[in-house]
């Protein structure tokens, strides 16, 4: 049978290949450390998990909850935002919450999109971006550029070759999977742009704690009167170790946000009650378990750069989020991100996330997820250690994927 219409337009599932390799040869018994998937393994602070079970035995918080969220919920996520970045949002109408970043991504796609509308998207980027949009019926048009100064002149020629005029442009910095964080001075000149082209801009900021060396990544919306033309995505999940519990926000033009939540309003009855007021209680308080979290992936992220770097594996370190994005070795290069990713698996037990899955142009990287501690990091750098010397005695650099261990 024909497939779908929608199914037809998304592209074979990258990480499904790795993860199928993954699981062939873990059930061969190879211990695999997995540095993939962004998954985190920290727990959930337990002030958190002990107010998700004084609220559950309160069979009143079993029923259908809201989809936009709980008023106290999106009155702390406005508190929040008024701490951190010093933005002042109307809880009722310039905050929703969703379940979890890339839900709301998909659904504002859903809610804006028109068939055959541009959406500007960085390439490479996070795969909802993109396919939110694509599913939605719209037409990426990739930008192959960083937060710099080439960004604007990329706007404008997206702009001037694009038909029709492009309804939204997508910003992710501190970036999955790159790891690049804007300035507020990038910010305030892409506003600008927006504003004089009257273009959208939704902007995902999941991984704003997740920084290092002492500089804080800026919102787009500390930029005065981007609310205008703004709508900013958040999650729990890396800031407070909540992924499973599938919580997040969207916050900005209140326009935008109620054609989410109209949208939300079919399609879910939001939350579980009691994972709303435990996030809730986490977003109030004193931020130490932030520091916390933000700390333990410092240390990893200074252990991988190191131990990785022995190896004889050089990688840039991440300024922020948990992850970093690592040049593949020049000799295996020309092979692709994939491959690449499928011969460590094979040949050093360890797991990546194969930069095509991101975007054409992420082809010559991988991904590399901290979410592993830091003896298992290390451990990772000694099996790609002997990969490499090992690939150096084989014809071309280049280990078959048929050979044995």
């Amino acid at each position: 049978m024909e497939e779908f219409h929608k199914v037809r337009r998304l592209p074979p599932y990258v990480f499904e290949q790795v993860n199928r390799l993954k699981a062939s040869a873990r059930s061969r018994g190879a211990d695999i450390i997995d540095l993939g998937m962004g998954n985190p393994d920290l727990p959930t602070p337990k002030a958190i998990v002990d107010k998700l079970c004084e609220v559950v035995r309160d069979p009143r918080t079993h029923r259908y909850s809201s989809s936009r969220g709980i008023p106290g919920l999106r009155r702390a996520q406005a508190a929040y935002y008024n701490r951190r970045f010093g933005v002042k949002l109307n809880p009722d109408t310039q905050v929703v919450a969703t379940l979890g970043s890339k839900e709301g991504f998909a659904n504002m796609a859903q809610a804006i999109t028109a068939p055959g509308d541009v959406i500007l998207c960085p390439n490479p980027t996070y795969p909802i971006h993109a396919f939110g949009f694509i599913m939605s019926g719209g037409v990426i048009r990739s930008l192959q550029v960083e937060p710099d100064d080439g960004f604007i002149p990329a706007l404008e020629r997206g702009v001037k070759h694009s038909i029709p005029k492009p309804l939204a442009l997508i910003l992710n910095y501190p970036s999955n999977p790159t790891a690049l964080v804007a300035s507020l001075d990038f910010y305030k000149d892409v506003v600008a742009f927006a504003k004089k082209n009257d273009i959208i801009i939704l902007s995902d900021l999941a991984y704003s704690e997740i920084y290092f060396d002492g500089n804080p990544p800026p919102s787009v919306l500390q930029v005065p009167g981007a609310i205008d033309v703004c709508v900013e995505f958040t999650s729990m999940s890396k800031t407070f170790s909540m992924p499973g519990w599938r919580m997040g926000f969207a916050v900005g033009n209140e326009r935008l946000i109620s054609a989410l939540t109209r949208v939300k309003s079919y399609l879910d009855y939001g939350a579980f009650t009691p994972i709303q007021v435990a996030a809730a209680h986490a977003l109030n308080g004193d931020g130490a378990d932030i520091a916390e979290v933000r700390d333990i992936y410092h240390k990893r992220r200074d252990v991988m750069v190191d131990a990785f770097g022995r190896a004889g594996w050089t990688i840039p370190a991440p300024a922020a989020s948990m992850f970093a994005w690592a040049p593949i070795p020049e000799p295996f290069r020309h092979l692709g991100s994939l491959e690449f990713s499928k011969l460590l698996i094979e040949h050093a037990d360890v797991a990546v996330a194969p930069g095509v899955g991101f975007g054409e142009h992420g082809d010559d990287h991988v991904r590399i997820a901290l979410v592993e501690n830091e003896h298992r990091i290390r451990q990772a750098a000694r099996n790609i250690k002997r990969f490499l010397a090992t690939s150096a005695k084989q014809p071309n650099n280049v280990v078959p994927l048929s050979a044995h261990r």
